[in-house]
């Protein structure tokens, strides 16, 4: 089974606004059209299974209106094999009964967005999050290290990442972008012996960049990221719609890497992680 883990959608009626501006405001393009439509079709026809959509909450009052969307969209989801998790927002007064809501809907997991949110991962506003995020089984997915979007925002380093998991209880936390985007020296040193899962979304080299492009690992860094984490902690994800799920599964496929190791990647570390 190939579960991509970290993938975005937008609403149908702003889905072309949404990626206009968010493609110029991080001066990249964007695979596909941005809507649920869109994703399934990519997705199909790189051969992926199930999909995760990752909803981000960038203002307090957004957040239950998000997830109602979500929970509309989850009890049709079996049709298509995309799931979508919840959104949360540290600056939601409701936060508590709101990851209560989530978790009795049977919703897996909630994305925060430190850079969208402005707010340091290891806030007690993120905290309080993460500990009753864990209390309740969800899985939290947070964006790590800087955004392209947000140049020099450092709510999210790997420094803030081990202060935050040294504070809360245990908690199933999946530090995005293969644990902190453009800071990938300091996660081994300082994640590594922490409970924290990544996942492969915008960090691996296109064949187009550089080499030597800081913004992207290269070959050689990620599988040793992978070697110094264990490959059952490294999950699958496109960051659609600004990645080819094709071309992201043919570049994974092709690193010097065990089959057992791929296919854990891949999916069999998502589907042990989502109980299914």
């Amino acid at each position: 089974m190939i579960i991509d883990f970290h993938t975005h959608t937008f609403p149908d009626p702003i889905a072309d606004a949404a990626i206009d501006r968010l493609s110029r405001q991080a001066n990249i393009t964007a695979y596909t059209c941005g809507t649920a439509a869109g994703l399934l079709l990519a997705e199909r026809a790189a051969g992926v299974d199930r999909s995760i959509i990752l909803p981000v909450a960038t203002k307090p009052e957004q957040v239950h209106h998000i997830n109602d969307y979500a929970a509309a969209h989850n009890k049709h989801a079996f049709v298509t094999n995309m799931f979508s998790f919840g959104c949360i927002h540290p600056d939601y007064e409701d936060w508590k009964q709101e990851l209560d809501r989530l978790a009795s809907a049977n919703m897996r997991g909630v994305k925060i967005h430190p850079a969208y949110q402005k707010t340091d991962l290891d806030d007690p506003k993120y905290l309080r999050i993460l500990e009753r995020a864990g209390t309740l089984g969800l899985i939290v997915v947070t964006h790590a290290g800087y955004d392209i979007g947000f140049p020099g925002c450092a709510c999210c380093t790997p420094e803030k990442a081990r202060s935050a998991l040294r504070q809360v209880g245990p908690v199933k936390l999946v530090l995005a972008h293969m644990g902190g985007w453009r800071c990938w020296d300091a996660v081994p040193e300082l994640l590594a012996d922490t409970t924290a899962l990544l996942d492969t979304a915008f960090s691996l080299r296109p064949a187009e960049a550089e080499e030597g492009d800081p913004q992207w690992l290269s070959d050689e860094a990620f599988v040793n990221l992978v070697r110094t984490f264990g490959a059952e902690r490294i999950l699958f994800g496109t960051d659609s719609p600004w990645a080819d799920p094709q071309t992201e599964l043919r570049h994974i496929r092709a690193l010097p890497l065990s089959d057992e190791e791929k296919a854990a990647i891949l999916g069999g570390n998502a589907k042990r992680l989502l109980r299914i």
